[in-house]
C-alpha cells in the first residue's frame, strides 16, 4: 500500500467509522454469535499473496462487526463505560502513525514531555494535591498505564520495595539479608475490602504476598471506615503479619461506594505513630471510574480525599468516563523515587546523556513494560477539544440521567426497590418480593428477560444475598429518551413476571 492507496483507504475507513457511529443505535447491543463463529468464516492460513484493501474492508462489516458488543451503544448500561470520542480516535491515529517504543526521553522527547504536561493538566482539573503534580513540592507526577489493574500492580511493587527498604536492617548483607527479606515477604499483607476491585487481589497473587479482605456491609454503605481498618490492622498484628499496602476506593465496582477517607486517614495516623507498628502502609486510591466526577467542583469538595500525608498513589481511567478510548489509565504518585527505585533495570543500550545527567523523565522506570505508546496524544486532543467546561457538562449530564432513571424506579415502588444509588450515574435495584428468596427469583428472571431481548445490556451483582441489577447511564451516546425506553422495558417485563408468565 503506497501513500496514494493509503489516502484512499483511510478516507473510506473514516467514512465507514462515521457511518458506524451515526447508525450505532440500529445495531443490537450485544453480539449474538456462537463461540468459535469466526474460525468458520476465515481461512485456516494467512494468504500467500496480498489482498486488495476493498476486500479486507468488506470483511469488517461481514465478519468482524457481528462479533462485536457495542460499548458505545446508547443502550449499553452494563459494567462501566469504555468511553471514546472522535478527538480521541484521531489521537490514536496519529499515535499509530508516529509509532515507536519510546521508553527513554531521547527515543522521542515529545512523547515524554507531552505526557508529563497533560497529566499535570488532568491533576489540576481533578483537584489532586500539588504533590501529585510533576512541578509539585515533592517531585511526584503521573504516568499513563494500560489499565487500573496494571496501575495497582505497579504501585504494589513500589510499596513492597519501599516496605523492605524501611524494615530490613541495612546492616545485613549477603545471605543474611536475603534470608531476612524472604522472611519479611512471607509476612507481608495487601489489604482491600470485599467491595474492592479484584485487581488488588490479582496484584498480590502475582507478587506472591498475602491478601486479606476487610468485610464491608450495607451498614457503612459498603464503604471502608477507619474503625474497620483499625480492626483489620490489629488482627494482622496479632498474627505477626505486616500490612504494607491498602487499596481504598472512590467508586467501587458493584455500587460506586466511596470509602470514608477522613476516618481512614485518622486510623492510619494512629497506626503509623505506634512505635510497635511493622512499618508504614502504602495507600493507593482506586478511582478508576468515579474519579472522573472530580472534574466537578462540588464532587471534589464532597469527596473528602485524604491529606497528602496519608495516601501515596491515585489512579483514574480516562478510558472509562472521560471520552478517551482504551487504553488511558492515569497513575499518580506522591514521590516518583518510589517507582524509580523499584522498577529501574539498566542495560548499556539504554544509556544516553540526557538520562545519565538526570535532566529528563524516563517513563520506562515508572512501569512494568519497557516500551510504551504515544497515548498522551489522545488525552491532549480530548482535553483541548472539549475543554474543562465540556468535560464537566458531559459528566453532569450522565449523572442527571442516572438520577432520572432512579426517580422513575422510585415511582414504581410496587415493582422495584433501589438498593444503592443513584451514585455516579449508577443505580442498583431489584424487584420487590414477599421474601428475599422471592425477590431474588423475580429479579433474576427480569435480568434474564432483559438480556434475552437484545434491546439493551445491563449487568448484575449480589449484595448481602440480594440479587440486583446495575443500571449505568454514562455512555456518551445515551440520551434521556434512551433511559426512558430502558425503564419502560424493565416495567414491561416486571409486570409480565408478576402476571404469572412462565419462567418464575
Amino acid at each position: 500500500m503506497d501513500s496514494k492507496e493509503f489516502r484512499e483507504a483511510a478516507i473510506s475507513s473514516i467514512d465507514e467509522i462515521v457511518n458506524y457511529y451515526d447508525n450505532i443505535s440500529e445495531r443490537p447491543v450485544v453480539s449474538t454469535v456462537e463461540p468459535g463463529y469466526l474460525r468458520k468464516l476465515l481461512p485456516s492460513e494467512a494468504p500467500e499473496d496480498g489482498e486488495a484493501w476493498s476486500d479486507i474492508q468488506q470483511d469488517i462489516e461481514a465478519k468482524i462487526l457481528p462479533g462485536i458488543t457495542h460499548w458505545q451503544h446508547p443502550n449499553f448500561h452494563a459494567f462501566f463505560p469504555c468511553a471514546t470520542s472522535f478527538p480521541s480516535i484521531l489521537g490514536e491515529l496519529y499515535s499509530a502513525a508516529l509509532s515507536g517504543a519510546c521508553f527513554n526521553w531521547i527515543c522521542s522527547p515529545a512523547v515524554t514531555e507531552l505526557e508529563t504536561i497533560v497529566l499535570d493538566w488532568l491533576a489540576k482539573l481533578l483537584g489532586l494535591p500539588e504533590c501529585f503534580h510533576s512541578t509539585g513540592p515533592t517531585n511526584g507526577g503521573g504516568v499513563i498505564q494500560g489499565s487500573a489493574s496494571e496501575a495497582v500492580l505497579t504501585a504494589m511493587i513500589a510499596a513492597r520495595e519501599k516496605h523492605l527498604r524501611e524494615t530490613v536492617p541495612s546492616s545485613l548483607e549477603g545471605d543474611a539479608r536475603e534470608d531476612a527479606i524472604a522472611l519479611k515477604r512471607s509476612r507481608m499483607v495487601a489489604l482491600a475490602t470485599t467491595a474492592t476491585h479484584s485487581s488488588t487481589k490479582k496484584a498480590a497473587l502475582i507478587l506472591g504476598v498475602r491478601f486479606i479482605t476487610i468485610p464491608v456491609t450495607s451498614t457503612t454503605s459498603f464503604a471502608l471506615t477507619g474503625s474497620l481498618l483499625t480492626a483489620a490492622l490489629a488482627s494482622c498484628r496479632a498474627r505477626n503479619l505486616e500490612p504494607f499496602f491498602l487499596t481504598a476506593t472512590l467508586g467501587t465496582t458493584d455500587t460506586c461506594a466511596v470509602d470514608d477517607f477522613p476516618s481512614i486517614s485518622s486510623a492510619l495516623s494512629t497506626y503509623t505513630s505506634d512505635p510497635t507498628s511493622p512499618g508504614s502502609l502504602w495507600v493507593h486510591i482506586d478511582a478508576a471510574y468515579a474519579g472522573a466526577a472530580l472534574v466537578l467542583p462540588p464532587i471534589q469538595s464532597s469527596t473528602s480525599l485524604p491529606s497528602t500525608a496519608t495516601f501515596h498513589s491515585f489512579n483514574l481511567n480516562m478510558h472509562k468516563w472521560l471520552l478517551t478510548n482504551f487504553d488511558a489509565s492515569c497513575l499518580y504518585v506522591r514521590d516518583r523515587a518510589w517507582l524509580i527505585r523499584a522498577l529501574t533495570v539498566n542495560q548499556a543500550v539504554y544509556s544516553n546523556s540526557a538520562s545519565s545527567g538526570g535532566l529528563v523523565t524516563d517513563y520506562r522506570e515508572w512501569q512494568i513494560p519497557l516500551g510504551r505508546r504515544f497515548r498522551a496524544l489522545k488525552i491532549w486532543f480530548v482535553l483541548r477539544s472539549y475543554g474543562a467546561s465540556g468535560l464537566r457538562a458531559y459528566i453532569s449530564k450522565t449523572i442527571q440521567l442516572g438520577e432520572r432513571f432512579a426517580s422513575l424506579v422510585q415511582e414504581r415502588k410496587d415493582l422495584f426497590e433501589i438498593l444503592t444509588g443513584p451514585r455516579f450515574a449508577l443505580t442498583v435495584f431489584a424487584m420487590r418480593g414477599g421474601s428475599e428468596e422471592e425477590a431474588n427469583v423475580r429479579t433474576r428472571e427480569l435480568y434474564s428477560r432483559v438480556e434475552g431481548s437484545g434491546k439493551m445490556w445491563v449487568t448484575s451483582t449480589v449484595l448481602e444475598g440480594r440479587f440486583a441489577i446495575r443500571m449505568v447511564t454514562s455512555v456518551r451516546t445515551t440520551e434521556g429518551e434512551d433511559v426512558e425506553r430502558a425503564f419502560a422495558l424493565f416495567v414491561e417485563f416486571a409486570e409480565g413476571i408478576l402476571g404469572g408468565e412462565v419462567g418464575v
